[in-house]
C-alpha cells in the first residue's frame, strides 16, 4: 500500500531558510553556478578573452608608457615603479569588468528574452537563490581572471609583499559587490539601447579611480568625488596589499565594498521577486 504521508522535513535547516519568508530562498543557489559552468564549458574562449584583456594593458605599460614614467608615489608616499603602481588597479578593474559584463548583458537576455528565471522560479528555487547564484558565478569568473593576472604580475616581479596573496579574496569581493549592484540596476532596463548608460558610468570610473595616477593629482573637490567611486576603494585596498602598506583608510575601503555588496544582494533579490513573482 502506497504511503501517502508527507515526507519528513529535515531538522537541520539553513539559517536563511528558517529566517526568510517561504519561497524566497531554498539553498539551491549552487544549481545556477553549475548551470553557468556547463554553458561556458562549451565556449571557454569567451573566458580566455576576458583574462587576456588586463594582461594586454599591463604589457602595454611595461613596454610603452612605463618607459616614459619611471616612478610615482606609492601608498606610503615613497616612489615605486609605475607598472607596479598600475598592476593592482588593473586587477581590480578586471574583477569589476568581468562581474559587470556577466551581470548586465547576459543577465538582461536571460531575464527579458530567454525567460530563464521564470522557469527556475517555477521550481523550489527562490529569488535569493537566483541572485546569489548569478553573483556566485560572477565571482567565480572574476576569480579566474584574477588568478591568471596575479600569476603574470608575480612572474614579472610586480608583487613586492606576501600580503599580495590576499589580492584574490579582495578581487572576489570586488566582483561580488559589482555583480550584486549590476543585477539590481539592470532589472530596471527596458531595452538594450539603455546599456549605453552603463558604459557612461564604467568608463569614467575606470579612467579616474586612481587607476593610472595617484589621487593627489586632482583638485581637492574632485578627490572627494573620486572617493565615491566603488572601484576606487577596490584599487586602494589592492594597492596597499600589493605593497605591504597598511593604513586605517583600508578598513574604510573594505567596509565600503561590504556595504555595497549587502545593498546589492538586498536590491537584486527584491527586484527579481517583484518582476517575476508579482
Amino acid at each position: 500500500m502506497t504511503d501517502l504521508r508527507a515526507p519528513e522535513i529535515p531538522r537541520r535547516r539553513g539559517l536563511l531558510i528558517r529566517v526568510l519568508p517561504p519561497g524566497m530562498y531554498s539553498g539551491r543557489a549552487g544549481a545556477l553556478i553549475e548551470r553557468a559552468v556547463t554553458v561556458y564549458g562549451r565556449s571557454w574562449t569567451i573566458l580566455l578573452s576576458g583574462a587576456l584583456e588586463p594582461l594586454f594593458y599591463l604589457l602595454a605599460f611595461q613596454v610603452g608608457f612605463g618607459k616614459l614614467v619611471q616612478t610615482v608615489p606609492g601608498p606610503d608616499g615613497r616612489p615605486m615603479s609605475y607598472v607596479a603602481f598600475v598592476a593592482p588597479a588593473l586587477l581590480a578593474s578586471s574583477a569589476m569588468n568581468g562581474a559587470v559584463f556577466e551581470s548586465t548583458y547576459n543577465l538582461f537576455f536571460k531575464l527579458r528574452y530567454a525567460k530563464t528565471y521564470d522557469a527556475m522560479l517555477a521550481t523550489p528555487i527562490g529569488p535569493l537563490d537566483v541572485a546569489l547564484g548569478e553573483i556566485g558565478w560572477a565571482m567565480l569568473r572574476g576569480g579566474l581572471y584574477s588568478v591568471a593576472f596575479m600569476a603574470v604580475t608575480g612572474a614579472m616581479g610586480l608583487l613586492t609583499s606576501w600580503w599580495a596573496l590576499l589580492l584574490l579574496p579582495v578581487a572576489l569581493l570586488v566582483s561580488f559587490a559589482f555583480s550584486a549592484i549590476s543585477i539590481t540596476l539592470v532589472s530596471y532596463l527596458k531595452s538594450t539601447s539603455q546599456f549605453d548608460y552603463i558604459q557612461l558610468v564604467l568608463m569614467p570610473m575606470f579612467l579616474f579611480s586612481t587607476t593610472f595616477f595617484p589621487i593627489t593629482v586632482y583638485p581637492e573637490a574632485l578627490q572627494w568625488l573620486v572617493r565615491c567611486f566603488p572601484l576606487y576603494h577596490g584599487i586602494e585596498l589592492m594597492r596597499g596589499l600589493a605593497t605591504g602598506f597598511f593604513s586605517w583608510s583600508m578598513a574604510g575601503n573594505l567596509a565600503y565594498l561590504l556595504v555595497l555588496a549587502a545593498i546589492g544582494v538586498w536590491g537584486s533579490t527584491r527586484r527579481i521577486a517583484k518582476l517575476l513573482l508579482t
